[in-house]
């Protein structure tokens, strides 16, 4: 089953089951799909379909968002708000494919690295682009950059 059929089953579910807050989020993240395509069709004229990368792209962004809110609620002590928002990050990140341990990482990283024949850091760009097409959504690139910068400056 597709990401955007789990989704929409999902909200189902949740609508059935009448879990507001589960339900809540399932409808942030159609809202996001639906803007996305929307800005698709607008700019390049074709029907404005989200490939399974744009989708995961989405809940990451999503994910990436509520984690920051969350750290600036509990900096000002609004705690039920920062678990509100943890609450809705584990409801995307189940949409979202299973992410790498670090020893997964380190070795997605070397293989890379072999794969291109990378070198020095003037290949930097070429191995994250590789990584991102290869684990798109599975690892978190602000913190695999400087890996891979360590990789290739040794």
């Amino acid at each position: 089953m597709d990401l955007r059929a789990k989704l929409q089953t999902a909200t189902k579910e949740a609508m059935k089951a009448k879990n507001s807050a589960r339900l809540s989020t399932l409808r942030l993240i159609g809202a996001a799909v639906k803007d996305r395509e929307i800005a698709a069709r607008g700019s390049d004229g074709d029907g404005g379909e989200l490939t399974e990368a744009d989708l995961i792209a989405i809940l990451s962004k999503m994910v990436k968002q509520r984690q920051e809110s969350a750290r600036a609620y509990e900096e000002g002590g609004r705690l039920e708000l920062a678990q509100k928002e943890e609450d809705e990050i584990g409801v995307i990140q189940e949409f979202l494919p299973r992410q790498l341990s670090e020893t997964e990482t380190e070795a997605a990283i070397d293989a890379v690295i072999e794969g291109l024949g990378a070198t020095g850091i003037r290949d930097m760009g070429r191995v994250m682009a590789e990584l991102r097409a290869r684990h798109a959504g599975q690892m978190d690139f602000g913190t695999v950059g400087p890996l891979v910068k360590r990789r290739l400056l040794n």
